[in-house]
This record gives C-alpha cells, structure tokens and sequence, in this order.
C-alpha cells in the first residue's frame, strides 16, 4: 500500500460547518480543528524536505514508560485503586515499542500483582483491595504478556472462577463488582479472563451473548447498557465480546461498520469516541480494533478474505504520530492535554492497529520504517502469541474445580 500522507489543502476542505448555528459542542470543534490544522500545516513543510516524517519518538516513549513502571509520580495517588491497571498498560506499551523490562523486574512484577490477588478469587487495583472484573482483566493481561510459568501459575483460577460466579446476574449480565453496577464492560472483562484462563463454561455466560445484543443502539454501535447512548468503549466490549462467544450473528455488522466509519474525524483523522464529540487518542484502539474483527466477520460470513480496509489507516496513523506524541514521552488524548498511561497504552495500541489491522499481509507504515510496531490481537489487546501462549499453557494445566457457584 502506497505510504501518502493527505494534503493540507484537502485537510482544510473538510473543516466543519456549523451551517450558521453555532453551539457549544460546534465551537469546542472548531476549535480543536484549528489547533490541528496549523499543526498539519507546520508538518506539511516540515515532511516536504524529510521523506521520512512523521517520526515516532520511541526511546522517549519508553524511557518515560519504564520511569512510571519503577515509581509514580504524586500525580497518580488518585489511582491507587488501578493499578493493576497501570502495569497492563505499562507493560503493554513496553511491548508494543519492543523494549521489555528484563526478566528480573518482571518476576517483581508478577509478586506485586500477586499480593493484589483476592483470597475469594480475582484482583483488587492494589494489596488487600475488594475484587473488580476491570483490575482482574488487567492482571491477566499484564501476566499474559510477562509470560513465564511463574505469571501463570500465580493465577488462581479455581478462586478466580467463583469470583465470576459471584459478580454474574440471572440475565447473563455481569456486575464489575460485588453490589456493582452492571454494564457491558463487565462481561467483556468476564469472558476475555475466562477465555485466556482456560476457566470458561457455557452455564457461566449463558445468556450473555443475548444480553448483550441488547446494547446494540439504533446508531448501531454498542451502548454500556441496554436504552443508552452508543459509545467507542463500549461498542469494542461488545463486538469483541461476541467474536470472543462465537455469537457475532446475533448482531446488525452492518449497522454497526456504517456507525464507527463515521466516527473517524474528517480533520484530525483520529476518532471520536461518540455522535458530536471530541476526537480523542484513546479511540485509535477503541474504534479502531472494531474493523479488523468487523473484517473477520465479514471474511467468515463469505467464506473469503475481505482485504477492504474500512478506515483511513494513514490519517489515523498522521493524528497519533504528529498530534499525540508528548515532549518528554508519553502520548495524550488531544493537543493541549496532559500525558498519562491510559492515553499512552491506548493510542500505542491504535497506531499498532493501523499499521497491521487490516488482515492484508504486508504493514502499512506512515513516516519512517522504524515507526512500526508490534502487533496486538484486536480482542484482547494483547499480543497475538502472547495470548496463544497463554490460552495453551491453561489448556495442558486445567484447574481442578469446574463450575461450581
């Protein structure tokens, strides 16, 4: 595929008009786009002399990350309760940019997580925390992507298995916590630990699949529950989720393509995590892991490879690269925000996407060679042989209790 970056001029032409009736939400886009636009147009000059442009600022991205890996600033105190959390993304972005902590770290690494794991199964966001489906969604993916027999066999899946025994409702929903709220995030985070663990059961997520094709909106994307408004997040917890449950006919593919095509800016390039909002980093893996499952579908419902790519790879590559890269390290949301691990494991996580998500052979990389990297599996976001690894190791050691609430 032919690395070719968009025009300034075509950029401009595609600004929003408020058609005369400015609102609050017109005005902040407005705004943002005019912030991108003279970016666009400082690069535009800047890529003119410099083929190899735009750059990805990897040493700086990973030096910051390991810096956050040894200690956090006092800035993330408010995080206590994620950080489980935190070391997923670390770690993941770590991976991504091809440049681990070494084995001795990760050893510590798997000891932390292990004092965050609850004596009545799951993982707390930190030592001696209540269980929550999200932390333990994390802890499972940061040990995943360890990978060493010590990662595995801290897990104890017995426990881990009642604990989502405890947080599932009679209508296949699940709540992120004892007494919590029940949304679709919680039965992706479910079945995504049941499926690399090797603990899922059929009785366990039965009638899941159907709870959750009631969160599909009239938009066609996903909400976090059934008669809400549709949203990025979501809609990749629910589309991944039933890929993950083989029950993807269940939902309107169609509606559900036409809804996060049109969430791809026409000026930033990035996406939007909702109808008239914001383009936002984070959304490059949100909205953008939805279209190599959406091709997956596609493929196995015609019995072909479907090579069409149904997003603008390079302006979305363009937006990360040149927009969301922060001095220092680190990736943010939008120009003009603060950096922060979510924003940097997330955005990472789509410019991976964009370069290798298509299911064509061949990456599409924007800017320089060494800008490419790793790969990610759409439904777990983890690597794809890492959850392989994973998913194998749990299947030659089965846990000893099966299904017992």
């Amino acid at each position: 595929m032919e690395n070719q970056l968009r025009s300034y001029s075509d950029i401009v032409g595609e600004s929003y008009d408020s058609e005369g009736v400015p609102t609050d939400t017109s005005s902040d886009q407005v705004d943002i786009e005019t912030t991108i636009l003279k970016i666009y147009k400082k690069f535009e000059k800047s890529a003119s002399l410099d083929p190899e442009l735009p750059l990805l600022f990897r040493k700086s991205h990973s030096s910051i990350l390991k810096n956050w890996l040894n200690g956090l600033p006092k800035s993330y105190e408010c995080l206590d309760a994620s950080r489980t959390w935190l070391v997923y993304w670390i770690l993941h972005s770590l991976w991504l940019l091809n440049d681990m902590p070494d084995a001795e770290i990760l050893s510590h690494t798997v000891k932390f997580i292990s004092k965050c794991q609850h004596e009545e199964g799951g993982y707390g966001g930190g030592p001696g925390q209540f269980p929550h489906l999200g932390t333990t969604y994390a802890a499972v993916n940061a040990l995943s992507i360890i990978g060493t027999d010590e990662a595995y066999d801290s897990i104890n899946r017995s426990s881990l298995q009642k604990f989502l025994w405890t947080v599932r409702a009679v209508d296949g929903s699940f709540a992120l916590h004892k007494g919590g709220e029940h949304d679709i995030r919680g039965a992706y985070c479910a079945i995504s630990i049941a499926k690399i663990t090797n603990i899922y059961t059929d009785a366990l997520f039965d009638k899941t699949a159907e709870w959750i094709v009631g969160c599909q909106t009239y938009e066609g994307g996903f909400a976090g529950c059934p008669g809400m408004e549709a949203h990025g997040g979501y809609a990749f917890c629910g589309l991944a989720s039933l890929a993950l449950l083989n029950r993807t006919t269940l939902c309107d593919v169609d509606a559900l393509l036409r809804w996060c095509v049109n969430r791809q800016m026409r000026v930033e390039g990035g996406f939007q995590g909702r109808t008239n909002k914001l383009v936002d980093g984070c959304y490059s893996f949100w909205q953008g892991a939805a279209f190599p499952i959406i091709s997956a579908i596609l493929s196995k419902e015609s019995k072909e490879m479907i090579e069409t790519v149904f997003f603008n790879q390079g302006a979305l590559q363009e937006y990360i690269i040149t927009c969301c890269q922060a001095n220092g390290g680190g990736l943010i949301d939008k120009p003009g925000k603060y950096r922060d691990i979510y924003h940097t494991c997330y955005t990472l996580s789509g410019l991976s996407v964009a370069q290798h998500g298509t299911g064509l052979e061949d990456a599409f990389i924007v800017g320089a060679p060494d800008n490419e990297l790793n790969k990610v599996h759409p439904l777990h976001n983890v690597a794809p042989h890492l959850v392989y690894n994973a998913v194998h190791y749990f299947i030659r050691h089965p846990p000893p209790v099966k299904d017992k609430n």
